[in-house]
């Protein structure tokens, strides 16, 4: 499976970043292209330690089933829930957001995996450092697919 904390699936997912333009247009959702950049921002901010979110009762009770349904191959499906944290309803500077994006992956796949492991995702709760680069690189790549990259 696909894994951020590869160099090479970390790389592709760039290049793939690379071919987004501000006029791309989303097959499904309600996001233009530079608010999905920013979301795309929340997720990989949580696994560095910069931005932290309380774990919910609804995380609690089905987070560890959730994110085994997540874990299992194939593709996330479309519009799925998000934290209220995470959802972007301003306005984006396009080339702003995706150099951010591009620094926090870079980032993310230079980490040590181990410090990664040892933060509780606010969601899904423990995770192992596999899961952390898998599930980062599910979100974004359900994210380029949504725009058709």
């Amino acid at each position: 499976m696909n894994n951020l904390f590869q160099a090479t699936d970390a790389s592709r997912i760039i290049e793939r970043i690379n071919n987004l333009q501000p006029t791309s247009i989303p097959l499904w959702g309600k996001m233009n292209v530079s608010q999905m950049l920013a979301h795309c921002h929340a997720p990989l901010q949580v696994a560095l330690g910069e931005k932290q979110i309380k774990r919910g009762l609804i995380g609690f009770l089905f987070g560890k089933i959730a994110k085994t349904q997540m874990l299992k191959p194939g593709d996330f499906r479309k519009n799925l829930p998000t934290d209220p944290s995470f959802i972007v309803k301003d306005e984006r500077n396009f080339d702003n957001a995706k150099q951010e994006l591009h620094s926090l992956i870079q980032r993310f796949s230079a980490a040590d995996p181990q410090s990664i492991a040892q933060k509780k995702h606010p969601f899904f709760g423990m995770m192992m450092a596999e899961e952390w680069g898998i599930l980062q690189w599910k979100h974004l790549d359900h994210h380029l697919k949504q725009f058709g990259i």
